[in-house]
């Protein structure tokens, strides 16, 4: 065999031996990047669910620097209350202007000026099961160059600059967090933070997010056409994201599954030791005295405990809701 047909032979085989190697090594390479896809893919889609998991209201933090004015950009509570319309994971009451407006109807039933018939007046209001809050996370370190805390922490002085320091308009970041508060109990019952880069931007725009979620119609075009604004929005989804899965195991009727309301006694009472009235009363209950139902119920009598631990069954005709 003559020593050029060896050198072929032999780079065939290098070669081969070469792809061999490559398409070896391929499998594990793709997996790490498909599971680094995966995860933004997934942060770049808002999450939906079967069934609503109760009645929230978005607002936006009491000590909240109105940042968003500076960018032209919407309230990121707007931003926040599409997530949850286009989820479907929570029933949305308005608690902003919508609420105005239709308290300002509620004033014109109350005096007279609206038509017979037009269905307006008390109880008709959806209670909130939770509350959620969009917020900034405080960054010190941001503090300085092109952060929004060092550009604005000067003119809000104090903590208040610190709040904002969870944009830096220079690396286009945005760490954000979101919290939801249990309405009748006030526990924080979930919270969870997001962060995101201008790098990030391309998956939100792969995954059709920015183009095809509404953003417009909803107000908040500006979260969607701007750089910035679509860093703060994969941010804030993320941390719904992360949000929807905590809130899983919630109850399905948050309003049963709370403490009951409690009582007010109305008039002079006895605490009975029991349903039916028979046997020695455990007190006397005096107009104005506080009960705490247990849930127990029989009939119109009510087990109900006293601000002293006492147990027992009170007629509830003889008592009214706490205001």
């Amino acid at each position: 065999m003559s020593i050029s047909i060896i050198s072929k032979h032999a780079a065939l085989a290098a070669g081969v031996f070469g792809l061999a190697v490559a398409v070896a090594s391929a499998p594990a390479s793709a997996q790490r990047k498909s599971a680094q896809e995966q995860r933004k893919e997934q942060v770049a889609q808002i999450p939906t669910c079967a069934k609503p998991l109760g009645t929230i209201s978005v607002i936006e933090p009491e000590d909240a620097t109105n940042w968003w004015t500076g960018q032209q950009l919407p309230a990121p509570s707007k931003l926040i209350k599409v997530f949850v319309n286009k989820s479907r994971c929570f029933t949305l009451v308005d608690r902003g202007a919508g609420l105005d407006a239709a308290m300002g109807e509620r004033a014109l039933a109350s005096s007279g000026e609206l038509r017979g018939r037009s269905n307006i007046g008390k109880g008709q209001i959806k209670a909130a099961d939770y509350v959620l809050v969009p917020d900034l996370i405080a960054n010190n370190n941001d503090a300085g160059g092109n952060a929004l805390g060092g550009l604005l922490g000067g003119l809000v002085g104090g903590n208040a600059g610190a709040l904002i320091g969870g944009l830096n308009f220079k690396k286009k970041t945005a760490d954000v967090v979101l919290t939801v508060t249990d309405v009748r109990s006030s526990e924080q019952v979930a919270m969870a933070e997001g962060n995101a880069k201008k790098t990030d931007i391309g998956w939100g725009a792969s995954g059709g997010l920015f183009s095809g979620s509404g953003f417009g119609a909803a107000g908040v075009s500006g979260y969607a056409n701007t750089e910035l604004g679509q860093v703060i929005t994969l941010a804030y989804l993320q941390a719904y994201t992360d949000i929807i899965g905590q809130l899983g195991g919630l109850p399905g009727n948050a309003s049963a599954a709370n403490a009951t309301q409690a009582l007010s006694v109305t008039k002079s009472a006895r605490l009975l030791a029991n349903s039916k009235g028979t046997g020695k009363a455990v007190r006397t209950l005096d107009p104005g005295m506080m009960l705490y139902p247990t849930g127990n119920k029989d009939g119109l009598m009510w087990e109900v405990e006293d601000e002293l631990g006492n147990k027992g069954w009170v007629n509830s005709t003889m008592t009214e809701l706490a205001r």
